[in-house]
């Protein structure tokens, strides 16, 4: 799985039918920048409202996942969703000009394979994963259907569908990685019943629904009056039913194809969550009701976890800036160059970290016999990061000096000691104006706050 956020390189559009509304659409992906997330945008709308791809704003659940938002609504987001996922992509606006992105061919192969044809852009910020803490389950028994998530460091899942149908049996698909996402998974269509078909067009849905991109199941004896009415229906002058149970003898892309389609779409509906997740997912006959459900159920969790604000930091993973990085940035040397890399950094945020060791040329002379890392000098770390963070505002920092202009509401709390892995971040309180920045840092050892301040900073050119 990817460290680091990822976005395209530039815009690419593809243009089509929706399922449901059956209205014609050019639907363009975008380059966005980090921590933007997934955001669709109705631009054949006043104002080109934004709607955010969150659980929160799912308002409709009728054979497809539907969300508002600043009264603008998307109609069918999962399979969009899904390709964005199943590329590792983090930030990208999608813009419509109708109600519902292209159904193609009833997967979301045709998504990726226009999104590679301009490829992927690295982003200087590392992604911001949902490790699932602990199991979480969801269960409805009038519907049977039952899903768990479990704690994993990676993102796996295996979805199990059972309709009592001779047609389909009982059937599984696994996803035990994601980069397996754009070969294994991507192509599988969507799929309904016969039975549900007239259903379906009787509650004014599947407008744009075509035998090219979904695949109707037969699980009957169906006359041959029927199947006149079928195509009349349809559109199409003939249709006819194949020995195995397929509507017009379209063949199946792989045997559990409808099992593949319903992982894809749990792909899609979890994305609804916010971040990328790190966990393994086990369902059985999920849908999109319950995959909503279930993301409700993440969420929360992953709100509760968020309220300490404490930044994620594993050594194992690649740092935004190392060491050297960091000194092509910042003007301080040995022995004031105080932070040791960069985890986090993005338009308002930086977290920075400095290891403090006994070898620090400060502790012989303060406090010796009591090693105490000196407050001034956390506050200097910690303006050091935040002046990461004002420099990556300039195209050239190379160039520009940052300057302390004040400090308020600043608290020690706890001691910082030889063996201590200080977490520094900073965020901004307002927009840069005229060169002045105003921060909020704080420091953590060991998920507590042992210093916060509020910070101010000009930036000024160097030939200034």
């Amino acid at each position: 799985m990817n460290d680091k956020q990822h976005t395209i390189k530039a815009p690419v559009t593809v243009s089509g039918i929706g399922l449901h509304t059956g209205v014609s659409a050019n639907m363009t992906f975008c380059p966005a920048p980090v921590n933007h997330g997934y955001k669709f945008q109705r631009i054949d709308m006043p104002g080109q409202p934004i709607v955010d791809a969150d659980v929160d704003n799912v308002v409709d659940l009728s054979r497809g996942t539907t969300i508002e938002q600043n009264g603008a609504r998307i109609n069918t987001v999962e399979h969009t969703l899904a390709a964005l996922v199943g590329l590792q992509l983090d930030n990208v606006l999608i813009q419509l000009d109708g109600p519902e992105p292209p159904i193609m061919d009833g997967s979301s192969y045709e998504f990726i394979k226009a999104i590679e044809q301009v490829g992927l852009e690295e982003q200087n910020a590392l992604r911001n994963y949902f490790e699932i803490p602990e199991e979480i389950r969801f269960v409805d028994n009038a519907r049977a259907v039952e899903i768990a998530a479990l704690p994993l460091n990676d993102y796996r899942l295996t979805v199990m569908v059972d309709y009592n149908s001779p047609v389909l049996g009982s059937q599984h698909a696994s996803l035990t990685d994601i980069s397996q996402f754009t070969a294994e998974i991507s192509s599988s269509r969507t799929f309904c019943f016969l039975h549900e078909l007239e259903a379906l067009y009787k509650s004014n849905l599947i407008k744009g629904g075509d035998l090219s991109n979904a695949i109707v199941v037969v699980d009957r004896v169906v006359s041959d009056e029927e199947l006149s009415e079928l195509a009349t229906m349809l559109g199409k002058p003939k249709v006819a039913v194949k020995k195995e149970g397929i509507l017009n003898n379209v063949d199946l892309r792989y045997k559990n194809e409808p099992a593949r389609h319903k992982l894809l779409d749990m792909v899609g509906d979890l994305a609804l969550v916010g971040r990328p997740l790190k966990g393994q997912i086990l369902a059985a006959r999920p849908g999109h009701a319950a995959n909503v459900a279930f993301a409700k159920k993440i969420k929360k969790k992953m709100m509760e976890a968020n309220t300490s604000a404490v930044p994620t930091y594993d050594p194992g993973r690649e740092p935004v800036l190392d060491t050297n990085q960091i000194s092509q940035i910042l003007p301080h040397r040995y022995p004031f160059l105080l932070i040791d890399k960069v985890i986090h950094l993005d338009a308002n945020t930086v977290a920075s970290i400095k290891n403090v060791t006994i070898n620090e040329p400060f502790f012989p002379g303060h406090f010796p016999g009591n090693p105490v890392m000196p407050g001034v000098l956390q506050i200097e770390a910690m303006a050091q990061t935040g002046g990461i963070l004002v420099l990556n505002t300039v195209p050239d920092p190379e160039n520009y000096w940052t300057y302390f202009l004040g400090i308020e509401n600043c608290r020690f709390r706890k001691k910082v000691v030889p063996g201590d892995t200080i977490i520094f971040r900073c965020q901004l309180l307002s927009p840069i104006k005229r060169g002045i920045a105003k921060m909020k840092g704080q420091a953590f050892v060991n998920g507590k706050v042992v210093m916060e301040a509020e910070m101010s900073a000009a930036i000024v050119r160097k030939d200034a």
